[in-house]
């Protein structure tokens, strides 16, 4: 008899987040709306998800967050305007948003960390597998990752996280997987996991990074995990109880990332995604990358 694991159609995506390294900006808008050349954040990571066949999103939200619910809805005057002007470019690039996915919210309430805003989505998720994509990591959609996460899940069964391999000296800006390998070159499986761990300590240099695919086990780990660092609920804490007990909804598997990644929650990577991704528009990019060219050249 064929063992068939259900499949994945649910992504969460926790957006709950003060944004505070982007203070003033994000003082009335949510950090998830910072433009990334003419789209919010968000809406890169909702394509993510649906490019990976999940078009089922629920985004775990907190106050002053209405205006991710308005850019994902209808918005009926604006598009009778564009309308009535001919304009069906830009008309089609608005109602973009709104067709992508079913997209709904659950709010957080009090913030007590990422296992908390994921432990919220339980009873959306319920009895099922499901993705979490945070939102400030971008992952270029040449490099279909969770795509593969999936794959890699649908085959061995429990969770899977991504890895991406940093050096030394940035190690303790993550959570840190001890691995072991395994036949397929991309896949290792997770022993063990440790949250920013303290400069010497880390167990590896693989780097936790903001995709993973969750067996539904996660919530009960989840209700029972005490606050770790930061007096949070850690995800990462979670998949250390499911790793080293694999019988509980383990084993915990990573997929290797080496493609192209983009780090919108600290302003210098932003600033580097726009510019990085500005260049590789058709429609701005020889532009951009001619004035670029030159502006260095002026200030060097």
């Amino acid at each position: 008899m064929t063992d068939r694991r259900p499949g994945v159609v649910k992504a969460v995506i926790p957006a709950a987040g003060l944004g505070t390294r982007f203070l003033p900006a994000t003082k009335a808008t949510p950090k998830e709306m910072l433009p990334v050349i003419d789209k919010p954040a968000i809406q890169y990571v909702v394509e993510e998800a649906v490019a990976a066949g999940l078009e089922d999103v629920l985004m775990v939200t907190g106050r002053n967050k209405r205006a991710l619910e308005d850019h994902f809805d209808r918005n009926y005057e604006l598009e009778h305007a564009l309308g009535r002007k001919g304009d069906q470019q830009r008309l089609s690039t608005v109602r973009e948003s709104s067709d992508l996915a079913a997209v709904h919210y659950v709010r957080q309430g009090d913030p007590r960390g990422l296992g908390h805003a994921v432990l919220a989505a339980a009873a959306h998720v319920g009895d099922e597998p499901f993705a979490v994509l945070l939102g400030d990591d971008l992952i270029d959609p040449r490099d279909p990752l969770l795509a593969r996460m999936i794959e890699v899940r649908e085959a061995l069964g429990g969770s899977v996280v991504a890895l991406m391999e940093v050096a030394p000296e940035q190690i303790h800006l993550y959570g840190c997987a001890a691995v072991e390998a395994t036949a397929d070159s991309d896949v290792v499986r997770v022993t063990g996991l440790m949250e920013k761990p303290a400069p010497g300590e880390a167990p590896s240099r693989y780097a936790v990074i903001g995709r993973y695919v969750l067996d539904p086990e996660v919530f009960e780990v989840l209700r029972r995990t005490p606050p770790g660092r930061g007096d949070e609920i850690q995800l990462t804490d979670a998949l250390q109880e499911l790793a080293v007990r694999p019988e509980v909804g383990g084993p915990v598997h990573g997929v290797v990332f080496t493609g192209r990644r983009y780090d919108t929650g600290d302003r210098g990577d932003y600033l580097r995604a726009i510019v990085r991704l500005a260049c590789e528009r058709e429609d701005l990019g020889p532009d951009f990358r001619a004035w670029l060219r030159d502006w260095v050249r002026e200030e060097l």
